[in-house]
């Protein structure tokens, strides 16, 4: 029965996306807040992210950008007064804020419940002497470990257990601040990183090499118990689940193992008091049916959004209305309609799960995975054998892999070492060294990769080397069928065969195929994901392509009433939240014109693969055969290929090619902006500016260039190969560095040499435009200078600082852009602007990344607009505009550093943020403390260490530095910059740099001994020295989490925003306050 006293619940979400907790709390909180508008409940939600679905009108009542943060928290309290609130669906953010509030008895002060899980039950799942002791009173056996508070304790814990030992810290996310740990020093290393995150750390013994396995559990009040899904890693035990692929349902467990560990977790949940949805992960030992338990999360986790997609049992919406007060057998499960919740799914289909690393856009980071969490998406693949659903997964993550065979060769010197250590491309190295003929025990035996997943990749190899002994003349329908029942596409297949080399062209050899295939009759069916194994008939149209099946689920209606909306794919650095947004807001803008809504996306992630997003769902893959696959059985009345990002902008020319209607902006407008050349030849003709630049081939055509426009020059490789993709050069030395560490400059690959402006304002414009004519537009403004990737950039809207002259000639070029490519939907304009002087530097026709901001804070929906557009109805042009805002927006960047070892955390034109969040204020102060403390600054107590890179930048910092000093602040600053400070009449101490020798105290040293708050380091330029030096000092404050600031700008205004401002003079507003 459901608790009647609640009327408003308070819910609290994740913040901006991280390593570790993304999309996927997105998706648990909203269909957190779906559940409890069903029961016609009144919803708050705090949540500083402002690119999510969950923070969109129409989700939850009220919504509150502002930090996941005790204060704050209360504040909302003390001015809504909700009966309950909600944990576990905001990630560890949203769990260890209100831990928080229980201790220090604000809950119990206000009154609010705590709905769902208890506390107590919380706290001891996260307190690890705790969660032992709570174990071993039902003889459960956990895995040794020995909490300690002091390094002291650590080393005497580690030498007991005896090597190798793990260690993590407590109270942590995604194994933040953990490492395995094989001697003494590495233990010391890693175990001062994890003191600076929590003042716990466990030192447990490690069982490197043995299964690990996870179950989904949900438990009502009644302590009614069911299993929803059990998992396996496809990597042995040592590496983050987050880290590694994952298999569901288990594939390698005999039927007595799956049962014990089933009753286990069971019996587990239930003395621990859970009420909702937790998962349990075992270590497992298949030679002795040995097994510990590693950890109980008592909230939705990164698995319990794959387990939802995977078994289509919506856990997060089940849990939220278990916290509610009902009983399992009193709820239906929303997906298949027919069945209870109280019913436990079963699989006819294999899911595999593959992370996205974005690990090649960093400086110096360690490839190595381990037990911290370094990925940033991921991708789940459906299949009716592990083969196909791996090969579809391989591709999927985007990572330029065709599957598991038939791609470029990987260059490895020790093929034994490779497999040995997990890094991001162990699996493709599996697939060489069964090309060169090692067997399935060697390779067990480096990897300790079970041999039934080995023995499945040995077939894909095996059916590769039969395909390779044919050219397409004799290759046998058999054959042929065979392959695509295991996952190849029609490129492998021509590959395979040879086709390239007679054709010269993949594209065409493809299409070969493919008209081959289509002859023997040889075509996918659509399977729907029915969670009963077919005992029950299925409702939803949750649908999956596949070769291995005779006849598809579902009956196709060929009225051309339906409008395919083309996903994003997997969340990576660039493409993340935003696009689900846009997704998501453009089918329902189809849904509500009455047509019917498709989606292709196969991110688990995402609201948009959600099962009542879209009247069906394709859970597949975003490759132009597919794609084709769907359009063949759907022939829709148009595809939107404009708010996934840059995923399926890429396949308007080729399904264009096809004769696949397009809605929006024509294919060939789209090629002429993207393509370089044209674009250009375009503004050169309408009389626009842009940065002088050229496309180069020869180191002597660079020096000619150089001459004439001077240093300093932004340099982007078309070949690259250490992933640095662009770069800024300043000085003859750097571009010479730069060009023999990342290209081959010739003929076949010319380099791009730009002119860089120095010290100009970047600006944006984010619009919608019918038949060339612009309805809607924003503009805004970079708080940093050109230089830093827009991704990265805080960006403020309205702009506060432009001159109205420069926002009239943005207006202006924008126009004509729309005009010249007939731009029909959503666009986006980069501009930079100095003295007035606007030049443009991309134009992108598709939704970009800040459109969510944008239509939030003038709550104008943007994407609406552009797909009223799209499907040719009436638009009207909003009647209000950016200037008639008496409030900011600032949207923040999320850098997750601190859990790429060694990454060298400055920011440069290659875009390193995971994330951001977006909060509103009445001025630009306020607005800039409420988001740079959303994504994980502090306000500084006392101490600041400063060194502020060039002559100019020191001046800029001067200001800030003065009023540091008045607001009774210590200043601490390295040589130059303590100068420079003492003769402008600033008192300073003076620190050492990590390379000098003196009496003088040491900049590391005063890091490791946390007497520094906040660190502003500002590289100078790019040499060695500077690089080393800075770089030591950045990656101590990334480790030892002391907040650091690498841009002048941004650390004038932050410093400006908080010794103006006090906390409690913040505003506290909701969305529609203002």
């Amino acid at each position: 029965m459901k608790d009647e006293n609640i009327k408003k619940v308070l819910l609290l979400g994740s913040g901006a996306l991280k390593i570790g907790e993304a999309g996927e709390f997105d998706y648990s909180g909203s269909q957190a807040l779906k559940a409890l508008r069903e029961e016609g409940v009144k919803t708050v939600l705090i949540n500083p992210n402002i690119a999510t679905v969950q923070t969109s009108e129409g989700v939850a009542d009220q919504i509150y950008f502002l930090p996941v943060q005790p204060h704050f928290v209360e504040e909302v309290i003390k001015k809504e007064r909700p009966d309950g609130i909600l944990l576990s669906f905001g990630g560890q953010t949203a769990l260890n804020c209100g831990v928080e509030l229980y201790r220090q008895g604000i809950l119990e002060k206000y009154n609010v419940k705590v709905l769902g899980t208890p506390v107590q039950a919380i706290m001891d799942t996260e307190d690890r002497e705790l969660f032992v002791q709570k174990l071993d009173e039902i003889n459960v056996k956990t895995i040794k470990s020995e909490a300690c508070e002091t390094m002291e304790q650590t080393r005497k814990a580690a030498a007991e257990l005896g090597y190798p030992v793990i260690i993590r810290a407590a109270y942590a996310l995604g194994g933040l601040g953990s490492g395995f740990a094989d001697n003494e020093e590495e233990l010391v290393k890693l175990a001062e990183k994890a003191f600076s995150f929590s003042p716990q750390v466990l030192v447990e013994k490690s069982l490197k090499g043995w299964k690990e396995i996870e179950y989904e559990v949900v438990r009502d009040r009644y302590d009614n118990c069911i299993t929803v899904c059990n998992m396996e890693n496809f990597d042995p035990l040592g590496i983050h689940t987050g880290e590694s692929i994952v298999i569901a349902p288990s594939q390698t467990l005999t039927n007595s193992e799956y049962h014990k560990l089933r009753a286990l977790a069971i019996k587990i949940i239930r003395h621990i008091g859970i009420v909702g949805e937790c998962n349990v992960q075992y270590a497992f030992d298949p030679q002795s049916e040995d097994y510990r338990v590693i950890e109980v999360n008592a909230r939705l986790s990164r698995s319990s959004a794959l387990a939802s997609k995977a078994t289509g049992y919506p856990l997060a919406f089940v849990a939220a209305k278990l916290g509610m007060g009902y009983g399992l057998f009193e709820l239906k499960n929303s997906v298949t309609k027919t069945t209870s919740a109280f019913f436990e799914p079963a699989l006819d289909y294999v899911v595999c799960k593959i992370p996205r690393w974005d690990l090649s856009k960093f400086r110096g980071v360690d490839k190595e995975l381990g037990s911290s969490m370094k990925s940033v998406g991921e991708v789940m693949a459906i299949g009716r054998n592990f083969e196909e659903a791996i090969q579809k997964g391989l591709r999927m993550i985007g990572q330029g892999m065709h599957g598991f065979v038939e791609n470029k060769e990987l260059e490895i010197e020790d093929i034994d070492a490779a497999l040995r250590e997990p890094t991001d491309k162990r699996v493709f190295v599996i697939s060489k060294a069964m090309h060169k003929g090692y067997t399935v025990d060697q390779i067990h035996d480096l990897t300790k990769i079970d041999k039934w997943f080995l023995e499945k990749l040995q077939h894909i190899i095996d059916i590769d080397e039969a395909m390779k002994k044919c050219n397409i003349n004799t290759l046998d329908k058999e054959l042929l069928r065979t392959a695509k029942v295991y996952g190849f596409t029609d490129f492998q297949i021509a590959r395979a065969v040879g086709l390239e080399d007679e054709l010269k062209s993949m594209r065409k050899a493809s299409l070969v195929v493919r008209s081959r295939r289509k002859n023997y009759g040889i075509l996918p069916v659509v399977k729907q994901i029915d969670t009963l194994a077919a005992e029950y008939p299925a409702q939803t149209n949750y649908l999956y392509v596949t070769y291995a099946g005779v006849k598809s689920d579902i009956t196709f209606e060929n009225d051309k009433r339906s409008i395919i909306v083309l996903g994003s794919g997997a969340y990576r650095i660039g493409s993340s939240v935003e696009f689900d947004w846009c997704g998501v807001q453009a089918l329902n803008t189809i849904r509500k014109e009455g047509y019917r809504s498709v989606m292709i996306n196969y991110n688990p992630e995402t609201v948009s693969t959600d099962y009542d997003m879209c009247d069906r769902l394709y859970f597949d893959e975003l490759t132009f055969e597919r794609v084709m696959d769907i359009i063949d059985l759907e022939t829709p009345h148009g595809v939107i290929v404009s708010t996934g990002g840059q995923i399926p902008n890429n396949l308007a020319m080729l399904l264009d090619e096809q004769h696949v209607p397009i809605l929006g902006t024509k294919a060939q407008d789209i090629d002429n902006a993207e393509d370089r050349a044209k674009f250009s030849q375009m503004l050169t003709n309408n009389g626009i500016n842009q940065p002088e630049w050229s496309a180069l081939t020869s180191m002597e055509d660079i020096d000619r260039f150089i001459e004439r426009v001077g240093f300093p020059v932004l340099v982007r490789p078309s070949y690259v190969l250490s992933g640095a993709a662009m770069n800024v050069c300043s000085n003859e030395d750097e571009l010479k560095r730069f060009l023999q560490l990342a290209a081959n400059v010739s003929e076949d690959h010319p380099v791009v040499v730009s002119k860089f402006i120095e010290h100009a304002k970047e600006i944006e414009m984010d619009a919608v435009a019918k038949n060339g004519e612009v309805i809607a537009y924003a503009i805004s403004e970079h708080i940093e200078f050109a230089g830093v990737h827009s991704g990265d950039a805080t960006i403020q809207f309205p702009p506060q600082k432009l001159y109205v002259e420069t926002v009239r000639r943005c207006k202006r070029v924008g126009r004509q852009i729309a005009k010249e490519l007939h731009i029909n939907g959503p666009f986006n304009i980069q501009f930079m602007a100095r003295d007035n002087d606007i030049l443009v530097i991309e134009c992108n026709l598709r939704a970009s990344r800040s459109f969510p901001f944008v239509s939030k804070v003038l709550k104008i929906n943007f994407i609406e607009l552009a797909t009223r557009v799209m499907l040719g109805l009436p638009v009207e042009k909003p009647s209000k505009n950016l200037f008639d805002l008496d409030y900011v927006g600032i949207k923040a960047s999320q850098f997750s550093f601190n859990r790429l070892q060694k990454a060298d955390p400055v920011l440069g034109v290659d875009m390193s943020s995971t994330g951001e969040v977006g909060c509103l204020g009445d001025d630009t102060n306020t607005a800039l403390l409420k988001s740079m403390l959303s994504v994980g600054h502090r306000i500084p107590k006392k101490n600041i260490l400063l060194s502020t890179g060039s002559a100019k930048q020191k001046v800029a910092m001067l200001d800030a530095a003065k009023m540091l000093l008045e607001n009774g602040y210590n200043l601490y600053a390295t040589g130059g910059t303590s100068k420079f400070l003492t003769e402008n009449g600033i008192k300073n101490t003076l620190v050492l740099w990590p390379s000098e020798e003196g009496d003088e105290p040491k900049a590391l040293d005063l890091l490791h001994n946390h007497t520094i708050d906040m660190v502003v380091n500002i590289p100078k330029n790019l040499t060695s020295s500077e690089l080393s030096n800075g770089y030591k000092i950045r990656r101590a404050a990334i480790d030892l989490n002391v907040p650091l600031i690498t841009n002048a700008r941004l650390a004038s205004a932050f410093i400006y925003a908080f010794c103006t401002t006090k906390l409690e003079d913040i505003d506290i507003k909701a969305w529609g306050e203002y």
